[in-house]
Protein backbone atom coordinates (compact mmCIF):
# COMPACT_ATOMS: atom_id res chain seq x y z
CA UNK A 1 0.00 0.00 0.00
CA UNK A 2 1.58 3.04 -1.02
CA UNK A 3 1.73 5.48 1.68
CA UNK A 4 1.41 9.31 1.26
CA UNK A 5 3.96 12.24 2.98
CA UNK A 6 3.68 15.50 4.06
CA UNK A 7 6.07 18.52 3.63
CA UNK A 8 7.15 18.31 7.14
CA UNK A 9 7.72 14.24 6.69
CA UNK A 10 9.83 14.47 3.29
CA UNK A 11 12.17 17.11 5.13
CA UNK A 12 12.78 14.47 7.99
CA UNK A 13 13.48 12.00 5.60
CA UNK A 14 15.84 14.00 3.78
CA UNK A 15 17.37 15.11 6.95
CA UNK A 16 17.75 11.82 8.08
CA UNK A 17 19.52 10.45 4.81
CA UNK A 18 21.63 13.27 4.75
CA UNK A 19 22.66 13.58 8.35
CA UNK A 20 23.05 9.70 8.59
CA UNK A 21 25.66 10.29 5.62
CA UNK A 22 23.89 8.07 3.27
CA UNK A 23 23.89 11.26 0.79
CA UNK A 24 24.51 14.80 0.29
CA UNK A 25 22.03 17.80 -0.10
CA UNK A 26 23.75 18.12 -4.19
CA UNK A 27 23.47 14.91 -4.31
CA UNK A 28 19.82 14.87 -4.29
CA UNK A 29 19.60 17.89 -6.10
CA UNK A 30 21.50 16.19 -8.82
CA UNK A 31 18.99 13.05 -8.71
CA UNK A 32 15.95 15.26 -8.23
CA UNK A 33 16.58 17.83 -11.64
CA UNK A 34 18.05 14.37 -13.65
CA UNK A 35 14.95 12.70 -12.76
CA UNK A 36 12.90 15.51 -13.95
CA UNK A 37 14.10 16.14 -17.38
CA UNK A 38 13.90 11.98 -17.79
CA UNK A 39 10.27 12.70 -16.89
CA UNK A 40 10.03 15.30 -18.86
CA UNK A 41 11.71 13.00 -22.19
CA UNK A 42 8.94 10.10 -21.39
CA UNK A 43 6.00 12.15 -21.10
CA UNK A 44 6.84 14.12 -24.23
CA UNK A 45 9.37 11.72 -26.55
CA UNK A 46 9.26 13.92 -28.77
CA UNK A 47 11.32 16.56 -27.35
CA UNK A 48 13.87 14.41 -26.62
CA UNK A 49 14.71 13.97 -30.36
CA UNK A 50 15.79 17.41 -31.04
CA UNK A 51 16.40 20.40 -29.21
CA UNK A 52 14.06 22.87 -28.17
CA UNK A 53 13.37 25.91 -26.62
CA UNK A 54 12.72 26.16 -22.53
CA UNK A 55 12.51 28.62 -20.03
CA UNK A 56 13.74 27.86 -16.64
CA UNK A 57 11.93 29.79 -13.67
CA UNK A 58 13.86 29.35 -10.23
CA UNK A 59 12.79 30.51 -6.93
CA UNK A 60 15.25 31.52 -3.65
CA UNK A 61 15.17 28.16 -1.94
CA UNK A 62 16.28 24.22 -3.13
CA UNK A 63 13.07 23.77 -5.79
CA UNK A 64 15.38 26.81 -7.52
CA UNK A 65 18.72 24.83 -7.00
CA UNK A 66 16.60 21.89 -8.54
CA UNK A 67 15.79 23.84 -11.44
CA UNK A 68 19.32 25.02 -12.34
CA UNK A 69 19.95 21.30 -12.57
CA UNK A 70 17.09 21.17 -15.64
CA UNK A 71 18.34 23.90 -17.13
CA UNK A 72 22.32 22.90 -17.23
CA UNK A 73 20.72 19.30 -18.09
CA UNK A 74 18.50 20.55 -21.35
CA UNK A 75 21.67 22.88 -21.90
CA UNK A 76 24.02 19.86 -22.31
CA UNK A 77 21.02 17.82 -24.35
CA UNK A 78 21.49 20.46 -27.08
CA UNK A 79 18.36 22.96 -25.87
CA UNK A 80 17.81 27.02 -26.05
CA UNK A 81 17.63 27.63 -22.21
CA UNK A 82 15.93 30.71 -20.94
CA UNK A 83 16.58 30.98 -16.72
CA UNK A 84 15.09 33.32 -14.47
CA UNK A 85 15.63 33.94 -10.83
CA UNK A 86 13.43 35.16 -8.16
CA UNK A 87 15.53 37.13 -5.27
CA UNK A 88 19.47 37.49 -4.00
CA UNK A 89 21.50 34.88 -5.63
CA UNK A 90 24.01 35.66 -2.35
CA UNK A 91 20.30 34.07 -0.24
CA UNK A 92 20.64 30.90 -1.91
CA UNK A 93 21.26 27.64 0.13
CA UNK A 94 24.13 26.42 -0.17
CA UNK A 95 23.21 23.84 -2.60
CA UNK A 96 21.15 25.66 -4.80
CA UNK A 97 24.19 28.07 -4.81
CA UNK A 98 26.23 25.89 -6.19
CA UNK A 99 23.70 24.72 -8.64
CA UNK A 100 23.77 28.70 -10.05
CA UNK A 101 26.76 29.19 -10.24
CA UNK A 102 27.58 26.60 -12.00
CA UNK A 103 24.70 27.10 -14.76
CA UNK A 104 26.43 30.69 -14.81
CA UNK A 105 29.48 29.04 -16.57
CA UNK A 106 26.91 28.12 -19.10
CA UNK A 107 24.24 31.31 -19.71
CA UNK A 108 22.87 34.01 -18.04
CA UNK A 109 19.87 34.36 -15.25
CA UNK A 110 17.76 37.16 -15.84
CA UNK A 111 15.75 38.38 -12.86
CA UNK A 112 11.70 36.90 -12.59
CA UNK A 113 9.82 39.93 -13.34
CA UNK A 114 6.30 39.94 -15.57
CA UNK A 115 8.50 42.16 -17.82
CA UNK A 116 12.02 40.33 -18.26
CA UNK A 117 9.78 36.89 -18.28
CA UNK A 118 7.41 38.12 -21.19
CA UNK A 119 10.10 38.74 -23.62
CA UNK A 120 10.67 36.68 -26.78
CA UNK A 121 9.51 33.45 -28.57
CA UNK A 122 7.31 31.30 -26.48
CA UNK A 123 9.40 28.24 -25.60
CA UNK A 124 8.26 24.04 -25.58
CA UNK A 125 8.93 23.76 -22.33
CA UNK A 126 8.54 26.47 -19.20
CA UNK A 127 9.86 24.71 -16.00
CA UNK A 128 8.09 26.16 -12.90
CA UNK A 129 11.33 25.57 -10.15
CA UNK A 130 10.01 28.59 -8.03
CA UNK A 131 8.26 27.22 -5.03
CA UNK A 132 8.13 23.57 -3.59
CA UNK A 133 6.71 21.55 -0.49
CA UNK A 134 7.83 23.98 2.00
CA UNK A 135 5.94 27.11 1.02
CA UNK A 136 4.05 28.76 3.32
CA UNK A 137 2.77 31.79 1.92
CA UNK A 138 1.09 32.60 -1.12
CA UNK A 139 3.43 33.34 -3.94
CA UNK A 140 4.12 36.93 -5.08
CA UNK A 141 1.89 37.90 -7.34
CA UNK A 142 4.80 39.31 -9.58
CA UNK A 143 5.97 35.59 -9.69
CA UNK A 144 2.54 34.73 -11.23
CA UNK A 145 2.71 36.93 -13.35
CA UNK A 146 5.68 36.12 -14.91
CA UNK A 147 4.86 32.66 -14.86
CA UNK A 148 1.79 33.34 -17.19
CA UNK A 149 3.72 35.76 -19.04
CA UNK A 150 6.33 33.46 -20.49
CA UNK A 151 2.94 31.53 -21.60
CA UNK A 152 1.58 34.20 -23.14
CA UNK A 153 4.50 35.13 -25.31
CA UNK A 154 3.15 36.18 -28.52
CA UNK A 155 -0.42 35.91 -27.81
CA UNK A 156 -1.25 39.23 -25.84
CA UNK A 157 -4.71 38.81 -26.91
CA UNK A 158 -5.03 34.96 -25.94
CA UNK A 159 -2.73 33.94 -23.16
CA UNK A 160 -3.64 30.34 -23.31
CA UNK A 161 -3.42 29.85 -26.93
CA UNK A 162 -0.74 27.61 -27.96
CA UNK A 163 0.74 27.51 -24.51
CA UNK A 164 3.88 25.36 -23.97
CA UNK A 165 4.45 22.57 -22.06
CA UNK A 166 4.37 23.33 -18.35
CA UNK A 167 6.37 21.09 -16.07
CA UNK A 168 6.08 22.03 -12.21
CA UNK A 169 9.29 20.55 -9.38
CA UNK A 170 7.32 18.75 -6.77
CA UNK A 171 4.60 21.07 -7.12
CA UNK A 172 2.50 24.07 -8.82
CA UNK A 173 4.45 26.98 -6.88
CA UNK A 174 1.73 27.69 -4.62
CA UNK A 175 0.43 24.77 -3.99
CA UNK A 176 -0.14 24.11 -0.03
CA UNK A 177 0.85 20.24 -0.32
CA UNK A 178 -0.68 19.32 2.94
CA UNK A 179 -4.31 20.78 2.04
CA UNK A 180 -3.81 20.24 -1.82
CA UNK A 181 -5.33 24.15 -1.25
CA UNK A 182 -3.52 26.98 -2.83
CA UNK A 183 -2.25 30.04 -0.85
CA UNK A 184 -3.76 33.02 -1.28
CA UNK A 185 -3.07 36.80 0.42
CA UNK A 186 -5.85 37.31 3.21
CA UNK A 187 -9.22 38.39 1.21
CA UNK A 188 -10.87 41.52 2.34
CA UNK A 189 -14.24 40.70 4.82
CA UNK A 190 -16.90 40.07 3.25
CA UNK A 191 -18.48 43.17 4.21
CA UNK A 192 -16.03 45.19 2.81
CA UNK A 193 -18.36 47.81 1.34
CA UNK A 194 -21.00 49.70 3.72
CA UNK A 195 -23.42 50.17 1.00
CA UNK A 196 -23.74 46.24 0.53
CA UNK A 197 -21.42 45.68 -2.24
CA UNK A 198 -19.22 43.16 -0.09
CA UNK A 199 -19.90 40.36 -3.01
CA UNK A 200 -18.60 42.75 -5.51
CA UNK A 201 -15.17 43.51 -3.54
CA UNK A 202 -14.52 39.28 -3.19
CA UNK A 203 -15.46 38.65 -6.67
CA UNK A 204 -12.86 41.68 -7.53
CA UNK A 205 -10.45 40.28 -5.16
CA UNK A 206 -10.67 36.45 -6.30
CA UNK A 207 -10.26 37.70 -9.86
CA UNK A 208 -7.36 40.33 -9.03
CA UNK A 209 -5.42 38.02 -6.15
CA UNK A 210 -6.49 34.78 -6.31
CA UNK A 211 -6.81 33.59 -9.95
CA UNK A 212 -3.90 34.71 -11.03
CA UNK A 213 -1.91 32.60 -8.15
CA UNK A 214 -3.36 29.66 -9.57
CA UNK A 215 -0.59 28.11 -11.63
CA UNK A 216 -1.68 25.22 -13.88
CA UNK A 217 0.91 22.17 -14.58
CA UNK A 218 0.87 19.79 -17.45
CA UNK A 219 3.42 17.49 -15.87
CA UNK A 220 3.74 17.66 -11.94
CA UNK A 221 7.16 15.32 -11.09
CA UNK A 222 7.71 14.68 -7.78
CA UNK A 223 10.21 13.02 -5.58
CA UNK A 224 10.45 9.88 -3.27
CA UNK A 225 6.84 9.33 -2.51
CA UNK A 226 3.81 11.58 -3.37
CA UNK A 227 2.78 14.22 -1.00
CA UNK A 228 -0.73 14.33 0.65
CA UNK A 229 -1.94 17.46 -0.50
CA UNK A 230 -1.20 16.00 -4.53
CA UNK A 231 -4.68 14.03 -4.18
CA UNK A 232 -6.62 16.38 -2.14
CA UNK A 233 -9.03 19.38 -3.30
CA UNK A 234 -8.16 20.37 -6.75
CA UNK A 235 -4.49 19.58 -6.65
CA UNK A 236 -4.95 17.01 -9.34
CA UNK A 237 -6.46 19.16 -11.71
CA UNK A 238 -3.65 22.05 -11.44
CA UNK A 239 -0.53 19.40 -11.11
CA UNK A 240 -1.69 17.55 -14.66
CA UNK A 241 -0.27 14.38 -14.92
CA UNK A 242 1.96 13.26 -11.56
CA UNK A 243 4.93 11.65 -11.62
CA UNK A 244 7.21 10.28 -8.99
CA UNK A 245 11.27 10.09 -8.85
CA UNK A 246 12.94 7.73 -7.12
CA UNK A 247 15.93 9.45 -5.60
CA UNK A 248 17.34 7.13 -3.94
CA UNK A 249 16.14 7.51 -0.41
CA UNK A 250 15.59 4.75 1.83
CA UNK A 251 12.02 4.22 3.63
CA UNK A 252 13.32 6.26 6.75
CA UNK A 253 10.20 5.66 9.21
CA UNK A 254 10.33 9.58 10.47
CA UNK A 255 7.43 10.33 12.61
CA UNK A 256 4.56 11.30 11.34
CA UNK A 257 3.60 15.05 10.89
CA UNK A 258 0.11 15.84 10.14
CA UNK A 259 -1.23 18.43 11.85
CA UNK A 260 -0.25 17.35 15.56
CA UNK A 261 -2.25 14.48 15.12
CA UNK A 262 -1.51 11.09 16.08
CA UNK A 263 -1.38 8.02 14.38
CA UNK A 264 0.35 6.20 11.08
CA UNK A 265 1.09 7.73 7.86
CA UNK A 266 -1.68 8.45 5.48
CA UNK A 267 -1.94 5.57 3.10
CA UNK A 268 -3.68 6.17 -0.25
CA UNK A 269 -6.00 3.81 -1.48
CA UNK A 270 -5.33 1.47 -4.22
CA UNK A 271 -4.08 -1.65 -5.62
CA UNK A 272 -0.66 -3.23 -4.75
CA UNK A 273 -0.15 -5.04 -7.50
CA UNK A 274 -2.25 -6.77 -9.99
CA UNK A 275 -5.21 -9.40 -8.61
CA UNK A 276 -4.95 -8.28 -4.82
CA UNK A 277 -5.94 -5.34 -3.65
CA UNK A 278 -4.62 -4.37 0.04
CA UNK A 279 -6.21 -1.56 1.71
CA UNK A 280 -4.49 -0.59 4.94
CA UNK A 281 -2.21 -3.52 6.44
CA UNK A 282 -4.29 -6.11 4.38
CA UNK A 283 -7.67 -6.14 2.37
CA UNK A 284 -8.84 -8.76 4.96
CA UNK A 285 -9.81 -12.03 2.10
CA UNK A 286 -12.79 -12.64 3.60
CA UNK A 287 -14.50 -9.58 2.80
CA UNK A 288 -14.92 -10.77 -0.24
CA UNK A 289 -14.09 -14.46 -0.33
CA UNK A 290 -15.60 -15.82 3.38
CA UNK A 291 -15.69 -18.92 4.48
CA UNK A 292 -18.70 -21.58 4.57
CA UNK A 293 -21.31 -21.97 1.88
CA UNK A 294 -24.53 -20.96 3.99
CA UNK A 295 -26.01 -17.38 3.32
CA UNK A 296 -25.85 -16.84 6.89
CA UNK A 297 -22.25 -17.22 6.59
CA UNK A 298 -22.04 -13.81 4.41
CA UNK A 299 -24.00 -12.31 6.81
CA UNK A 300 -27.29 -10.33 6.74
CA UNK A 301 -27.41 -6.86 5.91
CA UNK A 302 -31.20 -4.50 6.89
CA UNK A 303 -31.25 -1.71 5.39
CA UNK A 304 -33.89 0.84 6.53
CA UNK A 305 -35.72 2.75 3.84
CA UNK A 306 -38.49 5.88 4.05
CA UNK A 307 -42.04 6.09 3.17
CA UNK A 308 -43.32 5.79 0.11
CA UNK A 309 -42.14 7.48 -2.74
CA UNK A 310 -38.35 7.41 -0.88
CA UNK A 311 -37.48 4.36 -1.28
CA UNK A 312 -35.07 4.71 -4.40
CA UNK A 313 -32.14 5.62 -2.01
CA UNK A 314 -32.64 1.62 -0.01
CA UNK A 315 -33.23 0.33 -2.98
CA UNK A 316 -29.99 1.06 -4.62
CA UNK A 317 -27.98 0.63 -1.15
CA UNK A 318 -29.78 -2.76 -0.67
CA UNK A 319 -28.80 -3.83 -4.61
CA UNK A 320 -25.11 -2.78 -3.51
CA UNK A 321 -24.87 -5.15 -0.55
CA UNK A 322 -26.09 -7.78 -2.10
CA UNK A 323 -23.77 -7.28 -4.94
CA UNK A 324 -20.83 -7.26 -3.20
CA UNK A 325 -21.37 -10.33 -0.98
CA UNK A 326 -23.43 -10.34 1.58
CA UNK A 327 -26.03 -13.80 2.12
CA UNK A 328 -29.21 -11.76 2.59
CA UNK A 329 -30.37 -8.60 2.57
CA UNK A 330 -33.44 -7.11 3.74
CA UNK A 331 -35.31 -3.57 2.97
CA UNK A 332 -37.34 -2.56 6.50
CA UNK A 333 -39.86 0.01 5.40
CA UNK A 334 -43.24 1.64 6.47
CA UNK A 335 -45.92 -0.40 5.97
CA UNK A 336 -47.77 2.03 3.01
CA UNK A 337 -44.31 1.24 0.87
CA UNK A 338 -44.06 -2.07 1.39
CA UNK A 339 -45.86 -2.52 -2.26
CA UNK A 340 -43.47 0.14 -3.74
CA UNK A 341 -40.70 -2.24 -3.06
CA UNK A 342 -42.00 -5.10 -3.71
CA UNK A 343 -42.77 -4.11 -7.51
CA UNK A 344 -39.07 -3.28 -7.65
CA UNK A 345 -37.04 -6.07 -5.71
CA UNK A 346 -36.87 -9.66 -5.68
CA UNK A 347 -33.60 -11.20 -4.16
CA UNK A 348 -33.55 -8.66 -1.34
CA UNK A 349 -36.02 -9.33 1.05
CA UNK A 350 -38.72 -7.01 2.46
CA UNK A 351 -39.66 -6.40 6.26
CA UNK A 352 -42.62 -4.43 7.83
CA UNK A 353 -41.97 -1.81 10.62
CA UNK A 354 -45.12 -0.29 11.91
CA UNK A 355 -43.39 0.86 14.67
CA UNK A 356 -39.92 1.41 16.19
CA UNK A 357 -40.84 -1.18 18.81
CA UNK A 358 -41.23 -3.55 15.82
CA UNK A 359 -37.89 -2.63 14.45
CA UNK A 360 -36.60 -3.85 18.12
CA UNK A 361 -38.07 -6.49 17.87
CA UNK A 362 -36.25 -7.76 14.16
CA UNK A 363 -32.98 -7.14 15.84
CA UNK A 364 -33.26 -9.01 18.37
CA UNK A 365 -32.04 -12.14 16.30
CA UNK A 366 -28.46 -12.18 16.19
CA UNK A 367 -28.51 -13.42 12.48
CA UNK A 368 -28.91 -9.72 11.71
CA UNK A 369 -24.89 -8.55 11.27
CA UNK A 370 -25.33 -4.90 9.89
CA UNK A 371 -27.39 -2.20 9.42
CA UNK A 372 -27.51 0.82 6.77
CA UNK A 373 -29.65 3.62 7.57
CA UNK A 374 -30.27 6.96 6.35
CA UNK A 375 -30.58 7.07 2.61
CA UNK A 376 -34.05 8.40 2.27
CA UNK A 377 -34.71 7.53 5.81
CA UNK A 378 -37.12 10.51 6.42
CA UNK A 379 -36.27 13.08 9.18
CA UNK A 380 -38.12 13.62 12.03
CA UNK A 381 -38.52 12.56 16.28
CA UNK A 382 -39.32 8.66 14.48
CA UNK A 383 -36.32 8.78 12.18
CA UNK A 384 -34.40 9.74 14.98
CA UNK A 385 -36.06 7.01 17.35
CA UNK A 386 -34.61 4.06 14.85
CA UNK A 387 -31.18 5.07 14.62
CA UNK A 388 -31.46 4.96 18.51
CA UNK A 389 -32.73 1.32 18.18
CA UNK A 390 -30.22 0.65 15.58
CA UNK A 391 -27.36 1.55 17.38
CA UNK A 392 -28.55 0.16 20.76
CA UNK A 393 -28.76 -3.31 19.12
CA UNK A 394 -24.42 -2.65 18.40
CA UNK A 395 -24.33 -4.52 14.93
CA UNK A 396 -22.30 -3.00 12.75
CA UNK A 397 -23.95 0.16 11.69
CA UNK A 398 -23.38 2.77 8.31
CA UNK A 399 -24.96 5.60 9.08
CA UNK A 400 -25.24 8.01 5.82
CA UNK A 401 -27.68 11.31 4.85
CA UNK A 402 -30.75 11.38 6.89
CA UNK A 403 -29.56 9.40 9.76
CA UNK A 404 -26.72 12.05 9.80
CA UNK A 405 -28.69 15.11 9.66
CA UNK A 406 -31.16 14.07 11.95
CA UNK A 407 -28.83 14.90 14.50
CA UNK A 408 -27.51 18.49 13.24
CA UNK A 409 -28.87 20.74 15.48
CA UNK A 410 -27.18 18.24 18.15
CA UNK A 411 -24.60 16.35 17.04
CA UNK A 412 -23.23 15.31 20.50
CA UNK A 413 -26.90 13.47 20.62
CA UNK A 414 -25.40 11.45 17.91
CA UNK A 415 -21.65 10.62 19.63
CA UNK A 416 -22.46 9.39 22.53
CA UNK A 417 -24.53 6.57 21.18
CA UNK A 418 -21.82 5.55 18.07
CA UNK A 419 -19.58 2.18 18.73
CA UNK A 420 -16.37 0.97 17.42
CA UNK A 421 -18.37 -0.96 14.53
CA UNK A 422 -19.96 2.08 13.12
CA UNK A 423 -18.58 4.24 10.17
CA UNK A 424 -20.33 7.66 9.01
CA UNK A 425 -20.46 8.46 5.60
CA UNK A 426 -20.99 12.30 5.63
CA UNK A 427 -20.27 14.57 2.14
CA UNK A 428 -18.79 17.77 2.82
CA UNK A 429 -22.37 19.74 3.72
CA UNK A 430 -23.13 17.32 6.16
CA UNK A 431 -19.81 16.66 7.92
CA UNK A 432 -19.90 20.82 8.02
CA UNK A 433 -23.25 20.50 9.73
CA UNK A 434 -22.48 17.60 12.20
CA UNK A 435 -18.28 19.26 12.74
CA UNK A 436 -19.52 22.55 11.93
CA UNK A 437 -15.08 23.77 13.19
CA UNK A 438 -13.87 20.85 10.88
CA UNK A 439 -15.94 22.10 7.80
CA UNK A 440 -14.85 22.89 4.40
CA UNK A 441 -14.68 26.55 5.05
CA UNK A 442 -13.66 26.70 8.46
CA UNK A 443 -10.78 24.23 7.78
CA UNK A 444 -9.53 26.23 5.15
CA UNK A 445 -9.08 29.70 7.45
CA UNK A 446 -7.42 27.22 9.55
CA UNK A 447 -4.75 26.02 6.97
CA UNK A 448 -6.78 22.63 8.17
CA UNK A 449 -6.30 19.54 5.71
CA UNK A 450 -9.60 17.61 5.30
CA UNK A 451 -7.48 14.47 6.37
CA UNK A 452 -6.73 16.48 9.95
CA UNK A 453 -10.08 17.37 9.77
CA UNK A 454 -11.63 13.13 9.48
CA UNK A 455 -8.93 12.78 11.80
CA UNK A 456 -10.59 14.91 14.54
CA UNK A 457 -14.11 14.10 13.53
CA UNK A 458 -13.28 10.29 13.74
CA UNK A 459 -11.61 11.00 17.61
CA UNK A 460 -14.61 12.82 18.48
CA UNK A 461 -17.38 10.47 17.07
CA UNK A 462 -15.54 7.31 18.15
CA UNK A 463 -15.70 5.60 15.29
CA UNK A 464 -14.97 5.37 11.51
CA UNK A 465 -15.55 8.82 9.41
CA UNK A 466 -15.33 8.39 5.86
CA UNK A 467 -15.65 11.68 4.08
CA UNK A 468 -16.54 11.52 0.80
CA UNK A 469 -15.27 13.07 -2.34
CA UNK A 470 -13.17 13.45 -5.02
CA UNK A 471 -10.75 12.58 -2.20
CA UNK A 472 -12.72 10.58 -0.30
CA UNK A 473 -10.78 10.57 3.58
CA UNK A 474 -11.07 7.40 6.11
CA UNK A 475 -10.03 7.81 9.15
CA UNK A 476 -9.98 6.14 12.62
CA UNK A 477 -10.49 7.15 16.64
CA UNK A 478 -6.94 6.13 17.01
CA UNK A 479 -5.22 8.63 14.06
CA UNK A 480 -5.49 6.37 11.09
CA UNK A 481 -6.03 7.57 7.71
CA UNK A 482 -6.06 6.82 4.24
CA UNK A 483 -6.75 8.43 1.21
CA UNK A 484 -8.76 7.51 -2.03
CA UNK A 485 -8.57 9.75 -4.77
CA UNK A 486 -10.39 9.39 -7.97
CA UNK A 487 -7.97 10.87 -9.84
CA UNK A 488 -5.27 10.85 -11.83
CA UNK A 489 -5.56 7.67 -13.97
CA UNK A 490 -8.03 6.68 -11.70
CA UNK A 491 -10.59 10.50 -12.61
CA UNK A 492 -14.22 9.30 -12.52
CA UNK A 493 -16.08 12.96 -12.97
CA UNK A 494 -19.40 10.70 -14.12
CA UNK A 495 -19.09 9.18 -10.68
CA UNK A 496 -20.99 12.49 -9.45
CA UNK A 497 -24.41 11.31 -10.20
CA UNK A 498 -27.68 10.95 -8.01
CA UNK A 499 -27.53 8.04 -5.99
CA UNK A 500 -23.48 6.98 -5.87
CA UNK A 501 -23.29 7.66 -2.43
CA UNK A 502 -26.06 6.10 -1.50
CA UNK A 503 -24.66 3.00 -3.16
CA UNK A 504 -21.29 3.33 -1.44
CA UNK A 505 -22.87 3.11 1.50
CA UNK A 506 -24.48 0.08 0.83
CA UNK A 507 -21.49 -1.37 0.07
CA UNK A 508 -20.10 -0.47 3.07
CA UNK A 509 -22.90 -2.53 4.75
CA UNK A 510 -22.65 -5.44 2.44
CA UNK A 511 -18.82 -5.97 3.74
CA UNK A 512 -19.35 -5.00 7.13
CA UNK A 513 -22.08 -7.54 7.19
CA UNK A 514 -19.42 -10.60 7.32
CA UNK A 515 -19.41 -9.78 11.07
CA UNK A 516 -16.18 -8.36 10.87
CA UNK A 517 -13.65 -7.51 13.95
CA UNK A 518 -13.60 -3.58 14.78
CA UNK A 519 -10.42 -3.37 13.73
CA UNK A 520 -11.57 -4.65 10.42
CA UNK A 521 -14.23 -1.75 9.53
CA UNK A 522 -11.35 0.53 8.57
CA UNK A 523 -10.35 -1.64 6.03
CA UNK A 524 -13.97 -2.39 4.75
CA UNK A 525 -14.84 1.48 4.14
CA UNK A 526 -11.46 1.66 1.99
CA UNK A 527 -12.32 -1.36 0.19
CA UNK A 528 -15.76 -0.44 -0.34
CA UNK A 529 -14.41 3.01 -1.16
CA UNK A 530 -12.09 1.75 -4.05
CA UNK A 531 -14.40 -0.48 -6.01
CA UNK A 532 -16.86 2.10 -6.06
CA UNK A 533 -14.55 4.20 -7.97
CA UNK A 534 -13.48 0.71 -9.65
CA UNK A 535 -16.76 0.32 -10.90
CA UNK A 536 -17.67 3.76 -12.13
CA UNK A 537 -13.80 3.41 -14.06
CA UNK A 538 -14.99 0.03 -15.39
CA UNK A 539 -18.71 1.01 -16.98
CA UNK A 540 -17.36 4.48 -17.73
CA UNK A 541 -19.18 7.54 -19.49
CA UNK A 542 -23.24 7.52 -19.05
CA UNK A 543 -23.43 5.99 -15.42
CA UNK A 544 -26.31 5.62 -13.32
CA UNK A 545 -25.92 5.07 -9.89
CA UNK A 546 -28.04 2.02 -10.30
CA UNK A 547 -25.54 0.24 -12.94
CA UNK A 548 -23.01 0.72 -10.09
CA UNK A 549 -23.96 -2.90 -8.26
CA UNK A 550 -24.60 -4.44 -11.42
CA UNK A 551 -20.64 -3.74 -12.60
CA UNK A 552 -19.81 -5.37 -9.50
CA UNK A 553 -19.02 -9.07 -10.60
CA UNK A 554 -16.87 -7.70 -13.54
CA UNK A 555 -14.88 -6.06 -11.28
CA UNK A 556 -14.08 -8.92 -9.34
CA UNK A 557 -13.69 -11.28 -12.23
CA UNK A 558 -11.00 -8.99 -12.87
CA UNK A 559 -9.62 -8.89 -9.71
CA UNK A 560 -9.60 -12.78 -9.54
CA UNK A 561 -11.48 -12.59 -6.09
Amino acid sequence: MAELLTAAEMRAIENAAIEGGDVTGHELMERAGRGVVEAIFEEWPELAKTSHRAAVLCGPGNNGGDGFVVARLLKEWGWEVEVFLYGDPEKLPPDARVNHDAWLGMGKIRPLTPDAAGEGDRPELLVDAMFGTGLARAVPLELAQAFHAVQGRGTPRHPRLGACHVVAVDCPSGLDCDTGEFLFPDPPPEDADEDGAGDSAWSDWWQAEATPRMLRADLTVTFHMAKVGHYLGQAPVFCGRLRIVDIGLREERAEPVLGGMPGDRVRLVAPEHEGQVLSGRVWPGHLVRPRGGHKYDRGHALILAGGPGRGGAARMAARAALRIGSGLVTVGCPPAALQENAARLDAIMLRPFQEVADLVEFLADDRITAVCLGPGLGKGEKAQRKVTAVLAAERATVLDADALTIHEDDPPSLFYQLHERCVLTPHEGEFARLFPDLGQKARQAKRLSKIDAARQAAGRAGCVVLLKGPDTVIASPGGGASLHAAAYEREAPWLGTAGAGDVLAGMIAGLLARNVLPEDVHPAAEAAAWLHAECALSFGPGLVAEDLPEELPKVFRALDL
